[in-house]
């Protein structure tokens, strides 16, 4: 991304993999976590709660563990318009994503849906009023 050049599944399936690994170790252990990043499609949603088994294909500490433990994943959708999230990149100094990837990002993006577990929250919000609205849904599961 870096070079300007758009990930696609092949690059982006063993570093969701390597998170699902993470997570499931960290939920076993009686952890609570929270992971912040673009899981386009739904696809790879799937491969952080279950695995590259939800994609038909294996991980590694999947394969490892005898028991899996119960993992559930609240997907918070933040929701923009392309112009929206656009000028907040221009903005942005030093980050490794260029501006003219978004489209790509656009392009990609499956919007969570049923029966996935999610919350849609617009990014017209500041960020005082997105963490309300996760803590809010997070206390009602």
């Amino acid at each position: 991304m870096g070079k300007g050049i758009p990930l696609d599944d092949q690059d982006r399936i063993p570093w969701l993999c390597n998170l699902h690994d993470i997570l499931l170790r960290d939920v076993a252990s009686g952890q609570h976590v929270v992971l912040a990043c673009s899981a386009l499609k739904k696809m790879y949603r799937d491969i952080l709660t279950q695995g590259k088994d939800g994609a038909a294909l294996k991980c590694e500490e999947s394969e490892k563990e005898a028991k899996r433990a119960e993992m559930q994943l609240l997907v918070v959708h933040l929701s923009g318009s392309f112009e929206v999230i656009s000028g907040r990149l221009l903005k942005r100094k030093g980050h490794f994503m260029p501006p003219e990837l978004l489209q790509s990002q656009f392009e990609t993006l499956e919007p969570p849906a049923a029966p996935e577990n999610f919350i849609q929250i617009s990014v017209d919000k500041n960020v005082s009023e997105i963490i309300a609205k996760i803590m809010e849904t997070l206390k009602m599961k």
